[in-house]
């Protein structure tokens, strides 16, 4: 990642050094929140006079402010409009007051961007909006969006990227590929994961390739993740995944009525290879409007892009570690 220079001279112009002013361009950015243990790694320090005098600028500029949690401890709200209007950030949503578990995944997207400095990020909605529409050439209202309902008199906003997860590039490519990403909360199950998944599909549909990777803390969600991200996701941009879709159901609709005669041995085969490759719900809900000609063999080859298309999908999970030095774990001083 690269901070422009402009906007750490403006952050030291409040007050702070260069590596305070780094960190708290990062925090803006990407969380709006963090806690002692990020700041510790990332400036390699311990507890002591530095620290205390950063957190005192903090508090006597009035730029943060203290959040205690029974379960999560201390965490910083840098919430200061002066401190993002230094770097262009002044509307930007990280200022406001959240609940706890939105603030714990916005420590974890910290986290991550401060674990991958290597990363070109895509920082920013204007950034990711001009990547997406003048770069790749993608139409707006195909980009995730919410809108936004303010007073009376004033017109409804439309936000793009409101979730705001990491979005990055790798470097070294002529044309590098982007990776979304998805962190995943505290939450039990994967509902709010096939959500996201179903908002961002209109924009994966326009892209050749791309990467998205799955991020939790614990390692429990990774196999079913993987598997919706499959249904939803990657079979459907497969290439010529209609036709193996038919097939798929003419052979499984002979099975289903008994007409075993009529399968070949690589029927069976590929009937067993698909039966993993297309399951999930959606798929099951398909096959039965097909087999009770509600779905038809062309709504299909519509859904699904027919053998015209071809994109390359990437899926990855990783367990989101926090962010700190080896053997540098903070206590809180009193």
């Amino acid at each position: 990642m690269n901070i422009a220079p402009v906007h750490l001279d403006a952050l030291q112009s409040l007050g702070y050094t260069e590596a305070e002013a780094r960190f708290l361009y990062l925090v803006a950015t990407h969380s709006g929140y963090f806690v002692a243990r990020q700041f510790l790694a990332f400036t390699a320090t311990h507890w002591g006079y530095r620290t205390n005098t950063f957190w005192s600028k903090l508090h006597t500029k009035k730029h943060a402010r203290t959040e205690r949690f029974p379960k999560s401890g201390t965490v910083y709200h840098l919430f200061a409009r002066r401190v993002y209007r230094q770097i262009d950030r002044e509307n930007i949503r990280n200022r406001r007051e959240h609940e706890i578990e939105y603030i714990r995944r916005r420590i974890g997207m910290l986290d991550y961007v401060l674990s991958h400095p290597q990363w070109k990020y895509l920082e920013t909605e204007p950034e990711k909006v001009a990547y997406f529409c003048n770069q790749l050439k993608v139409l707006n209202h195909f980009l995730p969006s919410k809108i936004y309902h303010g007073r009376k008199t004033s017109q409804p906003t439309v936000r793009h990227f409101v979730d705001k997860f990491p979005m990055f590039l790798g470097h070294g490519a002529l044309s590098p590929v982007v990776t979304f990403t998805y962190i995943h909360g505290s939450e039990a199950n994967l509902t709010e994961f096939v959500h996201h998944l179903e908002t961002y599909l209109p924009l994966f549909r326009q892209l050749s390739a791309f990467r998205f990777l799955y991020l939790a803390r614990v390692d429990s969600h990774f196999q079913k993740a993987k598997e919706l991200f499959d249904s939803l996701v990657a079979i459907p941009l497969g290439s010529d995944v209609s036709a193996d879709l038919l097939r798929y159901f003419q052979i499984r609709k002979a099975w289903d009525l008994g007409r075993y005669t009529s399968l070949s041995e690589a029927d069976l085969i590929f009937r067993n290879q698909a039966k993993a490759r297309f399951g999930g719900q959606r798929f099951e809900h398909l096959y039965r409007g097909w087999k009770g000609s509600r779905v038809s063999d062309s709504d299909i080859t519509q859904e699904f892009g027919g053998s015209n298309r071809h994109a390359t999908v990437h899926f990855a999970a990783e367990v989101l570690c926090p962010y700190a030095v080896p053997g540098q774990e903070p206590e809180e001083e009193n």
